[in-house]
C-alpha cells in the first residue's frame, strides 16, 4: 500500500498505457463539453444573456446561485467550469461572476458536512466527525465574510484578478455575438454539426452539462482509485506528518483529482477514528482548497478566447489563497475555524439535530434572507439614443443594471430602437464607479470640479479630458436631468489637430446624455443624444 503509485512500473506496460489513455480521454471529454457549452450559450436566443445578467446583477443572488448549484452538484469544479463558459460566451461579466465563485467555495463544503452526519449513531466519533466535516465550511465562510464586503464595496478581487490577467490578455468589453472560437480546431466540425442538427440551444446546453459533469466524475474516480484515496491509514501515514507537508499534500492531491470534495471528505473518518487530529488535518484541507482551483485554469488557459476565463481562474485562486494567508500562517487566527467547528461538534453531542440545523441555516436560510433584504438594491435604466452623422440617423439602446449601493454593474448595448424584440445585446460593458469616477468598458469619466483634467485612452486613441462646467439642469429629448457635467475630450494625433468631443453626463444616473463631435475648425459633425429614458 505504501508504494502504490499512479503509474506502477511493476504492472504490464499495456496497463500503464491504458491508464494514461483513460486519463487523457476524460480530459479531452472535459474540454469538448466545455467548448460545446460555450458555443451553445453564444448561439442561444431569447435574450438569454439579459436573463443571466438580471439574475446575477445583485451580488447576493450570485453568491447564493454559486452556493446552491455547488451544493446540489457537490462539485465546485463543475460550477467554476460553468462560470468560465458563461464568461467566455459573454453571457456574464467578470464582476458578476466573482460572488458565484465565492458561493461555490462554500457550497462544495456541504459534502464533508453530510459525511460527518453519517457518524450520528456513534457517539464517541460523532463529535470529532462533525468538527472535521464542518471545518472546511467554517474556513470558507470566514473567508467570504472578510472578502465579500471588500468585493461588494470596492471590487477588490475583480480588480486584482483583471490587473493580473492584463499581463497576459487585454479585454474589458465582452462582445456577446462574435465568431465562435474553439479550444482546439478539431472540435469545431463536430460542434458546428451538433449545433446544426439540434435546433434547440437548451438541449445542447443540457447535453454539454451532462458531458461536463460526467467527465469530472470519471476523472475523479480514475485518479482516486489509483491513489487508493479510500484508505484512511494511507492518508494518515503519508499526508499528516507536519503542517507544511500536510498543506502541500492537500494541494497536490486535490490538483491531481480535481476535486476538494473527495480529499476533504476522506479527512472526516480519519479524524473521527482518531487516526489524526483536526489540528493536523486542517493544513491538508486548506491546501485542498487551493488545489481545487486547477480546474478553472485548465478550462480557461486552453480556450483561445480566454481573457475572461483566465480572470475568473485567477479570482478563484486569489479567494482561496488570501483565505490561506489569513488563517494559516498566524497561530491565533488559525485557531478560529478549528474552535468554531469543534464547538459545533460539542453542541451536536447535546443536540443531535444541531448539525442538520447548521446545514439548513448555512446553505438555505441565511442566503435566502440576504437576497430578501437586498432585493431592492438593483436599479435598471432603459435609455435609447439617436446618433446623427452626415444627415443619416441611427439608433441604439443601453440597458444599465447597477447596484444602488455600489453603483457597479453592467451595461448592455443593442443596435436599433426596437424595445419589443428579443434580440441579444451586441456588447456587454462592465461598469464601476470608484472615487467619483465612472468606468464603462475602456471609457473613463470623472465627476469633479470644473477645470480638472486627466489623460486617458480608448478605441479612438489617447486623449486629454477636462471638466468644462456643471449645469444645474439640462433637457434632452423632452426629459429634464439635474446636475449635468460637461466634459471636453481632445484626442491627440501626430498628423495635426484632431476632433473634439463634448460629452454631457448625468451625475445622479451616471449615463451619457449627449455627445457632440466637432471638427478641428469647431464645426459640429456628429451628435448622439437621449430620446427615451425610463427607470425601474
Amino acid at each position: 500500500m505504501e508504494n502504490e503509485q499512479l503509474i506502477n512500473p511493476q504492472r504490464p506496460l499495456w496497463r500503464n498505457l491504458r491508464t494514461v489513455a483513460y486519463i487523457l480521454g476524460t480530459l479531452f471529454l472535459f474540454l469538448f463539453a466545455l467548448d460545446l457549452m460555450t458555443s451553445s450559450l453564444q448561439h442561444l436566443g431569447s435574450n438569454i444573456a439579459e436573463t443571466i445578467l438580471l439574475a446575477t446583477a445583485n451580488p447576493f443572488n450570485g453568491l447564493f446561485i454559486g452556493l446552491l448549484i455547488t451544493a446540489m452538484l457537490q462539485s465546485s469544479s463543475t460550477t467554476t467550469s460553468l462560470v468560465v463558459a458563461l464568461v467566455a460566451s459573454g453571457s456574464i461579466t467578470v464582476q458578476s461572476s466573482i460572488p458565484i465563485i465565492m458561493g461555490a467555495n462554500v457550497g462544495t463544503t456541504i459534502t464533508s458536512a453530510i459525511v460527518s452526519l453519517g457518524f450520528i449513531h456513534r457517539k464517541k466519533e460523532f463529535r470529532r466527525a462533525v468538527a472535521a466535516g464542518t471545518y472546511h465550511c467554517f474556513f470558507n465562510l470566514l473567508t467570504v465574510v472578510i472578502l465579500f464586503p471588500l468585493e461588494y464595496y470596492y471590487g477588490m478581487l475583480s480588480s486584482m484578478s483583471i490587473r493580473i490577467a492584463q499581463y497576459f490578455f487585454v479585454p474589458t468589453v465582452a462582445p456577446v455575438e462574435n465568431e465562435i472560437e474553439h479550444f482546439w480546431s478539431g472540435f469545431s466540425p463536430v460542434i458546428d454539426w451538433l449545433l446544426q442538427i439540434i435546433p434547440n440551444g437548451f438541449i445542447t446546453i443540457i447535453f454539454s452539462f451532462v458531458l461536463l459533469f460526467g467527465s469530472i466524475l470519471l476523472f475523479r474516480k480514475l485518479i482516486s482509485d489509483l491513489l487508493r484515496a479510500s484508505s484512511p491509514e494511507v492518508f494518515s501515514r503519508f499526508f499528516f506528518k507536519n503542517q507544511f507537508k500536510s498543506f502541500l499534500w492537500g494541494l497536490l492531491t486535490t490538483a491531481a483529482i480535481r476535486s476538494s470534495t473527495i480529499t476533504t471528505s476522506v479527512v472526516v473518518p480519519i479524524v473521527a477514528k482518531r487516526i489524526t487530529t483536526l489540528k493536523q488535518a486542517a493544513p491538508f484541507i486548506i491546501g485542498a482548497n487551493i488545489g481545487t482551483t486547477i480546474t478553472a485554469f485548465i478550462a480557461a488557459t486552453l480556450n483561445s478566447n480566454t481573457a475572461g476565463g483566465i480572470t475568473i481562474a485567477i479570482a478563484h485562486f486569489l479567494f482561496n489563497f488570501i483565505g490561506m494567508l489569513i488563517f494559516f500562517p498566524i497561530p491565533l487566527l488559525r485557531k478560529i475555524p478549528i474552535e468554531l467547528s469543534s464547538e459545533l461538534g460539542k453542541l451536536t453531542l447535546k443536540y443531535r439535530l444541531a448539525g442538520l440545523v447548521f446545514l439548513l441555516a448555512t446553505f438555505f436560510f441565511i442566503p435566502f434572507s440576504l437576497i430578501y433584504f437586498n432585493q431592492d438594491e438593483l436599479r435598471t435604466l432603459n435609455v435609447t439614443y439617436e446618433a446623427q452623422q452626415g444627415g443619416e440617423k441611427t439608433y441604439y439602446r443601453i440597458i444599465a443594471r447597477t447596484n444602488v449601493r455600489t453603483q457597479n454593474g453592467e451595461w448592455e448595448r443593442y443596435n436599433g430602437d426596437d424595445t419589443e424584440s428579443n434580440q441579444e445585446p451586441d456588447l456587454i460593458f462592465p461598469v464601476a464607479v470608484k472615487n467619483n469616477t465612472l468606468f464603462a468598458g475602456k471609457d473613463m469619466y470623472r465627476f469633479t470640479k470644473p477645470g480638472f483634467c486627466w489623460d486617458g485612452e480608448d478605441a479612438t486613441g489617447t486623449y486629454e479630458a477636462c471638466i468644462d462646467s456643471i449645469m444645474p439642469t439640462m433637457t434632452v429629448g423632452n426629459i429634464r436631468f439635474d446636475s449635468v457635467y460637461v466634459c471636453r475630450i481632445q484626442y491627440r494625433t501626430t498628423a495635426g489637430p484632431a476632433s473634439l468631443h463634448r460629452v454631457y453626463l448625468s451625475a445622479p444616473f451616471k449615463i451619457m446624455l449627449r455627445r457632440e463631435i466637432l471638427s478641428p475648425d469647431k464645426q459640429l459633425t456628429a451628435t448622439e443624444h437621449v430620446i427615451r429614458f425610463s427607470q425601474q
